[in-house]
C-alpha cells in the first residue's frame, strides 16, 4: 500500500497537502515539516475499555441525569498543587504540564504520586529507565506500596497494560515521546502527538481516571508541539523559575475546573519540593540596614495575598540613549510610570539609566505593583531610604493619580501580620471599608505628588 504524507505546521498544527513556507493558520515562516500519514485505518479497538454487558449503547444521555463531579475532587497532600488545579484532581481531567529541562516537573509529579498513599497509581516513563526513576524516588524517602512503573512508548502497550492493572491515576511523562502504531511518523512530531493525546482524552473521559501529562517547551518558553494540544486538554500548568534560585512556581495557563489566577510555590531541596505556604517569607530579602531603591509592594495572586520587594536603581547615563532594564516585571510599564513621573511629578527620568527588579525571582503582572515600583524609583532618585515597615497598593493612572484595587483588606490583612506599620493605598479603596479593625495605619493618596510628600 502507499504511504501517504502530509505536511504540518509545527507551531499550530496545520495541515497541508503541499509544503508552504508561511502558514495560513498562524502566520509562522518555515514552519512545515513533512510527515507520513495513514488514514486507510479499520475502526480502532480500544483495548482498554471493558465491553457493555447488555451491548445498549450510553452516548446520549439527559443533562438531568448527568452526575455532577465537583463534589469528588482528589484532594493530594500538596496543598499547592490543589489550589493550582482549582481545589483537587478532578475525575477524567487531562493535565498538561510544560517547563524547562531540569526545572523539576518529573520530581514534582513521582513525589505527589508516591504521597498518595490509597491512589492506585500507573507512572508511564518514555524517557527515563525504571532504575534512574528508582533513584529518584529513593532521594524522595516515600514508600508507596500501589505505585507502579511502565517504560513503554507504544500506546497499544500502554493500554494492555492499564486494562491489567486499572489505576486511579496516570502520569505520562512525557508525551512528545509516546507513539500511536495508527501514525507513522516520528514520535514528537505534529501527527503522533496529536494523536496519542486523543487517544488518552479518550480513556480519560470515558474511564473517569485523570490523566497527567508532562511536556517539553520550546526556547520561546511554549509549549512543544501543535498549539492544538493545549486546546485537547482540560488544563495547561506552567513550571517555571529561574536556575539561580531554589523557588519553582507552579503557574496555571488554562484551567476548566478553576481559576486561571492561582499559583503555587515550591522550593527545591534535596529530598525533594517543599511547599512554601507563605510566600512572602522568600520574597522580601531579610535586610537590617535602610537602603534607598527599595520598596515593599502588596500584591494578589489569585486569592493569595503576597508582598514582594521592588529594586530599583537610578543613576546618570553616559551613554546617548538611557537604559532601561527590567527582570520580573513589564518594561513597557515601567516607561510608562517613567513618563507619568516626568510628565506630572517634573522628574527628569529622561537622562537617566533605569534598572528595575522584583527579587525573588519571580514575574508580578498585577497592577497594584505600580506604587511600589513609583515609589522605589523616586526612593532611588533621590537616594532616600523607604522605610522598611512601610508598603504600598495601587495603580498608577497616567494622569497621576492612584487609582483602587481589588481585595485591598486582604493585602492590608497580610501587611499587618507580617509586622508592617503603615500601608500606602488609593483613597478611593475607602469607599464602603473600614479599616479600624486592622492595627496597622492605613495613608490614603490620591496622586502621584502625595506620595512623595508623604515619604520625602
Amino acid at each position: 500500500m502507499k504511504i501517504k504524507t502530509a505536511f504540518f505546521c509545527q507551531n499550530c498544527g496545520y495541515e497541508s497537502a503541499k509544503w508552504t513556507g508561511k502558514c495560513p493558520s498562524c502566520g509562522q515562516w518555515n514552519t512545515f515539516v513533512e510527515e507520513k500519514v495513514q488514514k486507510d485505518i479499520p475502526l480502532r479497538n480500544t483495548n482498554w475499555q471493558p465491553e457493555k454487558e447488555n451491548g445498549r449503547s450510553d452516548n446520549i444521555v439527559n443533562l438531568s441525569e448527568v452526575s455532577g463531579i465537583e463534589e469528588d475532587r482528589l484532594l493530594t497532600p500538596d496543598a499547592e498543587l490543589n489550589r493550582v488545579l482549582g481545589g483537587g484532581i478532578v475525575p477524567g481531567s487531562l493535565v498538561l504540564v510544560g517547563g524547562e529541562p531540569g526545572i523539576g516537573k518529573s520530581t514534582l509529579f513521582l513525589q505527589n504520586a508516591l504521597l498518595l498513599k490509597d491512589i492506585t497509581t500507573l507512572y508511564i516513563s518514555g524517557e527515563e529507565s525504571a532504575q534512574q526513576i528508582k533513584m529518584r524516588a529513593d532521594r524522595l524517602q516515600v514508600k508507596n506500596d500501589l505505585f507502579y512503573l511502565l517504560t513503554e512508548t507504544s500506546t497499544q502497550t500502554i493500554f494492555q497494560e492499564i486494562k491489567k492493572l486499572r489505576p486511579q491515576l496516570l502520569i505520562v511523562d512525557s508525551i512528545q515521546t509516546l507513539q500511536s502504531p495508527f501514525i507513522e511518523s516520528a514520535p514528537g512530531s505534529v501527527s503522533q502527538i496529536r494523536e496519542t493525546t486523543a487517544e488518552l482524552q479518550r480513556f480519560a473521559k470515558e474511564s473517569h481516571t485523570p490523566v497527567f501529562l508532562i511536556g517539553h517547551i520550546t526556547k520561546d518558553g511554549s509549549i512543544a508541539g501543535p498549539k492544538i494540544l493545549e486546546h485537547m486538554v482540560d488544563t495547561v500548568l506552567q513550571f517555571e523559575g529561574d536556575q539561580h534560585y531554589a523557588y519553582r512556581i507552579l503557574r496555571t495557563i488554562k484551567n476548566r475546573f478553576g481559576s486561571t489566577a492561582e499559583l503555587g510555590i515550591y522550593e527545591m531541596t534535596g529530598s525533594g519540593l517543599r511547599q512554601v505556604t507563605n510566600p512572602s517569607e522568600i520574597l522580601i530579602s531579610q535586610r537590617e540596614d535602610q537602603l534607598s531603591g527599595v520598596a515593599i509592594a502588596a500584591t494578589m495572586e489569585g486569592m493569595r495575598p503576597m508582598l514582594v520587594e521592588v529594586q530599583a536603581l537610578v543613576t546618570q547615563s553616559v551613554y546617548g540613549t538611557p537604559q532601561r532594564t527590567v527582570t520580573g516585571f513589564d518594561l513597557r510599564r515601567l516607561q510608562l510610570l517613567l513618563a507619568v513621573l516626568e510628565k506630572r511629578g517634573g522628574f527628569h527620568f529622561g537622562v537617566k539609566d533605569v534598572f528595575l527588579n522584583i527579587a525573588g525571582g519571580i514575574r508580578v503582572e498585577d497592577p497594584s505593583i505600580d506604587l511600589a515600583v513609583l515609589c522605589a524609583l523616586l526612593s532611588s532618585y533621590e537616594d532616600a531610604a523607604i522605610s522598611s515597615k512601610i508598603c504600598f497598593a495601587g495603580e498608577v493612572g497616567l494622569s497621576g493619580e492612584i487609582r483602587a484595587v481589588n481585595r485591598i483588606e486582604q493585602r492590608v490583612a497580610e501587611a499587618e501580620k507580617l509586622g508592617f506599620e503603615k500601608i500606602f493605598i488609593s483613597r478611593y479603596n475607602k469607599k464602603g471599608t473600614d479599616f479600624s479593625k486592622f492595627n496597622i495605619e492605613v495613608v490614603p493618596v490620591g496622586r502621584v505628588d502625595e506620595v512623595y510628600r508623604g515619604l520625602f
